[in-house]
């Protein structure tokens, strides 16, 4: 079974990322969704996509499947906000200002059905993952307020507009009994059925 981990460094060794120098070889009339005017280019509007995304009902329960099964929250986040870099959502500027609100939403969808989250790879130890690239740019106080959230099931003020706290509220229970993204596919070929095989919607 495949990690959070293992999937994003298969992203990064894939070939579909930019590597140094390659917009410079590469076809100007058919630029690579990066390559592109992002879609995004505010916090506020990216923010918004980004929860919609969020709470749509399959990526709901998918979502809420993964952290139920002890995948750490940043993790996810990760894997999502380079995914959508990939399809042009976003610059890799916006995209590290995305890190932190993101992760919060992902906390309140899961404080909202009283699930138990990991926030990052030790956690426990109060030592980050190295390997969390990411994540890297969580200074400490960022990542004392995340735990510290997470103790409290309260998330700061202006990680959630108004409209995102409503929705919430009004989000159903669902039931964390079905298969979750990071499990290992029923069939003998290996396939990835997790986050990262999303190219849209989240």
């Amino acid at each position: 079974m495949a990690t959070v981990e293992e999937e994003f460094a298969k992203l990064q060794t894939s070939g579909k990322r930019p590597l140094a120098g390659q917009s410079l070889a590469n076809d100007p009339e058919n630029p690579a969704p990066y390559e592109r005017p992002p879609k995004f280019t505010s916090v506020h509007k990216a923010s918004e996509y980004l929860w919609e995304s969020f709470i749509e009902p399959t990526t709901y329960t998918s979502l809420m499947e993964t952290v139920s099964d002890g995948v750490p929250i940043m993790d996810i986040v990760q894997i999502i906000l380079f995914t959508e870099f990939q399809n042009g959502a976003w610059n890799p500027d916006l995209m590290i200002m995305l890190f932190e609100p993101a992760t919060y939403m992902i906390m309140a969808l899961a404080e909202r059905q009283d699930i138990d989250m990991v926030i990052y790879n030790g956690e426990e130890e109060d030592e980050m993952d190295d390997q969390l690239t990411l994540g890297s740019i969580m200074t400490e106080d960022r990542l004392e307020r995340l735990k510290k959230s997470k103790q409290s099931g309260m998330i700061p003020a202006g990680m959630l507009t108004p409209e995102m706290k409503q929705t919430l509220e009004e989000l159903p229970e669902i039931e964390i009994n079905e298969p979750s993204l990071m499990e290992a596919p029923a069939k003998k070929e290996e396939q990835s059925n997790s986050l990262m095989a999303r190219s849209t919607g989240v």
